[in-house]
C-alpha cells in the first residue's frame, strides 16, 4: 500500500513511518521543511494550508495519515488563529487531495475533548478538522489520544521548561489548581500500532477511537515523576485558578512566553478517556507503557 503520512518527520511521524515501511508499504513522509526519514521512506515537501502544495504529492496514494498539529501545551507564533489555519483548513485541504488524488483511506489524528464549541481554539479547530472527514466521501478513522509521551515528545521537555521560566521568579513549582488536572500519558510506541491498524484494516472504518496509557496522572503526579527521573527535589505549591487565569492572561502577552489564556482553559478539564478504546486493538493495559517506566522511576 502505498501511505502518505502528512506530518512524518515530526514525533510521531518518524516512528509512524517506520512502523509503515518495516511492514512493507511504500511511505512517503511531507512536512514543510526537508528532514531525515527512516530507511525506506521518501520525503515530500507539502504545506498543508495550500492545496496546490500538496494535492502533487498525496495524488497516487492509497491511504492518507494526518498528524500535521500545532501544539496545545503552548500559544502558536501568529496567534490561536493558527489552529483554524492549520487543524481545520489543513485538513480540509488534505481531504479534498485524498479525494481526487484516489486515495480510499485517511486516518485522522484529532485529540480528546475535540468540539466545534470547544472551550479553546485548539479543540474548536481539532473539532471542525474531524467535521471534515466524516462528511468526506473517504474510508476514515479518527484517533483521539491523550499526551503522547517518548523519544523526541515535548511532553516532558515541556514540564522542565515551565521549572525554567519559573525559577527566575519563585524559588518554587507553581502548579494551577495544585496542579489536580488529569492526563493518562500513551506511549509513542504503544499508539504507532493503532495507526498502522487503521491504515491496513477495513475494521476501523468510520470508527472514533479515544485512546490513553494505562494510567490516569495528575499534572502534579507528571512533574513529579520528571523531577525525580533527575533526580531533583522539587517544591511544587498549588497556584489558585484564579490567580493562574490572570497570570497567563498577563504573560500570555510578554514575547517568548508560551502559554496564555487558552492554556489556562486547557487546564480547567481533564485530558482522560470515557472509554479506553486501546483495548479494540487488542492491546493489555498491563502490558503498556507508563510514564514512571518510561522514566526510569518505580
Amino acid at each position: 500500500m502505498k501511505v502518505l503520512v502528512a506530518g512524518g518527520t515530526g514525533f510521531i511521524g518518524s516512528h509512524l513511518c517506520r512502523a509503515l515501511a518495516d511492514g512493507g508499504h511504500e511511505v512517503t513522509a511531507m512536512s514543510r521543511s526537508p528532514a531525515e526519514t527512516p530507511d525506506g521512506v521518501e520525503f515530500a515537501a507539502g504545506d498543508v494550508t495550500a492545496f496546490d502544495s500538496v494535492a502533487p504529492t498525496v495524488d497516487g496514494h492509497d491511504a492518507v495519515v494526518n498528524l500535521v498539529a500545532l501544539s496545545p501545551l503552548v500559544e502558536p507564533a501568529g496567534g490561536n488563529v493558527m489552529h483554524d489555519r492549520i487543524h481545520r483548513a489543513g485538513t480540509e485541504n488534505l481531504v479534498r487531495a485524498a479525494a481526487e488524488g484516489g486515495a480510499d483511506r485517511f486516518v485522522q489524528m484529532s485529540a480528546l475533548g475535540a468540539d466545534p464549541d470547544g472551550d479553546t481554539a485548539y479543540i474548536r479547530a481539532k473539532g471542525d478538522a474531524e467535521t471534515a472527514v466524516r462528511e468526506s466521501d473517504l474510508d476514515w478513522t479518527v484517533f483521539r489520544p491523550s499526551v503522547v509521551f517518548g523519544e523526541g515528545g515535548e511532553f516532558v521537555s515541556f514540564t522542565k521548561r515551565l521549572k525554567k521560566l519559573f525559577a527566575p521568579l519563585v524559588p518554587v513549582y507553581p502548579l494551577p489548581g495544585g496542579g489536580q488536572t488529569r492526563f493518562q500519558p500513551i506511549h509513542v510506541e504503544d499508539l504507532v500500532p493503532m495507526l498502522v491498524a487503521a491504515v491496513e484494516s477495513d475494521d476501523h472504518v468510520g470508527e472514533t477511537y479515544e485512546v490513553g496509557g494505562p494510567e490516569t496522572l495528575t499534572l502534579r503526579d507528571v512533574t513529579t515523576l520528571v523531577y525525580e527521573a533527575e533526580p531533583k527535589n522539587i517544591t511544587i505549591v498549588p497556584l489558585p485558578m484564579p490567580l493562574a487565569r490572570i497570570g497567563l492572561g498577563v504573560l500570555g502577552a510578554v514575547p517568548g512566553f508560551p502559554m496564555g489564556s487558552d492554556q489556562y482553559r486547557s487546564l480547567r478539564f481533564d485530558n482522560t478517556t470515557t472509554t479506553n478504546d486501546a483495548a479494540t486493538f487488542g492491546v493489555d493495559a498491563s502490558e503498556m507503557t507508563t510514564l514512571g517506566g518510561y522514566l526510569g522511576v518505580a
